[in-house]
């Protein structure tokens, strides 16, 4: 591609070169154009048939976390179906470190040929370009935005022996006793702390944050009575709630979910507009040819989109699918970041 832009370059050089009539170019000239003009139809076809043959060797998709979480599920959920369409390896690989910024680093800098593709969270491109003062990757120029994965809503879980039933309950203590009561989050801006920092700002109060290194001891802790309360996802709560061992008091969603009917979400409980949900997706590097973002596109929106695989691996965990075309995926990500940006200044979020 490279030899191609040159050779383009050259022509148009020649080509606007007035001094020189065709008819009076050195024949030397004129074979070292058509030389030239058929470097540029090769490249262009070789490029053609790249895309059309697409893809014609192993796709690697880079998980930015360790094995196990849920990133590291839906990748290899995905990688599984496309090689058995493809008959082509897909290799999951997991390069985990610094709030996602190693793999997302490796992606950005990888060739634009959608041989390297990154599965991630929203954290990646909504959040950490605004909390460090100093990112390796341009979340706009160094991606290209393939189709959203799932959204998975968060629930507000509260320890059973806080004497509130419901939100408004909660909120009207949290008033009475200003800074008295405290939350834990799996990590300094990570979805868990940025939803309860915006519910702070929307119902005016003011909690105490406890960050910790993962959902699951903060959540135990929650259940232990050390902590008064959190967010976390409806699917890593709910076998606690069940067990009685804490309250749910609301959801997180636009609306309520089918599987919880009976419980409310925030916005029901004088919250207008609040949402508390995590989000995954897939990604290419930037200036990967669309041709082949389009055929990711469609073959990722496939695999979603069968009953089997929603019955095997989304109901059981509560994901909700969020498919689309890469242009709406890119217009979601451009809304959620100027939402998030503003809760991270407001906040004063920052990790150096």
């Amino acid at each position: 591609m490279e030899m191609l832009s040159i050779s383009k370059r050259m022509m148009e050089q020649v080509k606007n070169r007035p001094d020189i009539p065709s008819r009076e170019r050195p024949p030397m000239l004129r074979t070292s154009l058509r030389l030239l003009m058929a470097l540029a139809c090769c490249g262009l076809a070789a490029a053609a048939a790249q895309e059309t043959n697409y893809p014609s060797k192993p796709i690697r998709i880079v998980v930015p976390s360790a094995p196990g979480g849920v990133t590291d599920i839906l990748a290899r959920a995905l990688a599984q179906r496309l090689a058995e369409t493809w008959r082509q390896q897909v290799i999951v690989e997991n390069r985990a470190g610094a709030f996602n910024i190693i793999g997302a680093e490796h992606v950005a800098k990888a060739a634009r040929d959608g041989y390297t593709l990154l599965l991630s969270s929203e954290g990646t491109f909504v959040t950490i370009p605004y909390v460090y003062a100093k990112v390796p990757y341009d979340a706009d120029r160094d991606f290209a935005p393939v189709t959203g994965l799932v959204r998975i809503n968060h629930a507000l879980v509260v320890r059973t022996s806080l004497p509130v039933k419901d939100l408004r309950e909660l909120l009207a203590l949290a008033k009475a006793k200003p800074g008295e009561l405290n939350y834990g989050s799996f990590g300094v801006a990570s979805s868990g702390h940025l939803n309860m920092e915006m519910l702070q700002m929307m119902a005016g109060v003011k909690f105490v944050h406890v960050p910790y290194k993962g959902a699951t001891p903060a959540l135990t802790d929650v259940a232990a009575g050390h902590l008064a309360m959190m967010f976390v996802s409806v699917g890593s709560a709910l076998r606690q709630v069940k067990a009685g061992k804490m309250k749910m008091l609301a959801i997180g969603s636009a609306k309520r979910m089918p599987q919880l009917p009976d419980v409310p979400t925030v916005a029901e409980n004088g919250l207008p507009g609040y949402e508390a949900t995590s989000w995954f997706g897939l990604f290419a590097t930037g200036g990967t040819p669309r041709e082949i973002v389009a055929k990711l596109n469609t073959e990722t929106q496939r695999v979603f989109n069968e009953p089997a695989f929603r019955e095997k691996l989304l109901a059981p965990q509560l994901f909700e699918p969020i498919t689309s075309s890469p242009e709406q995926f890119a217009e979601f990500i451009r809304t959620e970041a100027l939402k998030w940006s503003k809760v991270v200044r407001d906040a004063k979020v920052r990790v150096d």
